[in-house]
């Protein structure tokens, strides 16, 4: 028997809510087969100002992350906030600069302007305090389909030629999943051509 029909519209978007975990970002449209948008924005706004969910831009709400030995929330994660930004606007991205190195943990530095490639329109997108940046890019660095293999590129490509040394080429090496690896050897001819050394020794069995 389905108890979800006699829960309130909150009650219902809360648990898809809690499904997904703390940490999730969201849009209203997320939750459209559950009632319609006029409800969906106002069951959303109650929750907001219940401080159950928060709400970190204009239609973008967070259900946060508690951290349990200081007690406070933790702010959303820019990545996830991208990805639901994609998610909603039905793009690709793909981290580039600072972001990518941090995703792939080649560098502790978490840029307060994150900056992704993008299919899509270049745009800013405003989150509190920090921004994000989307960036068209055409096919040559947008063509790779693999994810993983752009992001690796493009960390490399912005850790600079002259500074990927042995220790970055093991780091990926002994971090990056088995089948990482395999992609990133099926694109290697996509990479730039200094780069694909260092990308064969990133992918040795």
């Amino acid at each position: 028997m389905n108890t979800d029909i006699y829960l309130s519209l909150e009650d219902r978007i809360m648990a898809s809510v809690t499904r997904r975990g703390r940490g999730c970002v969201f849009f209203g449209e997320d939750f459209l087969s559950l009632g319609s948008p006029a409800a969906v924005r106002q069951a959303l706004s109650r929750l907001a100002r219940a401080e159950t969910i928060r709400r970190v831009g204009m239609g973008l709400y967070h259900y946060p992350v508690i951290n349990e030995k200081l007690g406070g929330e933790l702010p959303p994660s820019m990545d996830t906030v991208a990805r639901a930004i994609a998610r909603r606007t039905g793009t690709r991205i793909v981290a580039t600069g600072a972001q990518a190195a941090n995703l792939l943990g080649l560098s502790t530095q978490v840029p307060a302007k994150p900056i992704y490639l993008t299919d899509g329109s270049s745009r800013s997108v405003a989150i509190g305090n920090y921004s994000i940046v989307f960036r068209h890019a055409g096919p040559r660095r947008m063509g790779v389909k693999n994810d993983i293999s752009v992001l690796v590129f493009e960390a490399l490509r912005y850790i600079g030629r002259a500074n990927v040394t042995d220790q970055v080429a093991a780091r990926l090496r002994r971090t990056l999943p088995a089948e990482a690896k395999a992609k990133l050897r099926r694109d290697l001819h996509r990479a730039s051509i200094w780069m694909r050394p260092i990308v064969k020794r990133i992918t040795e069995q």
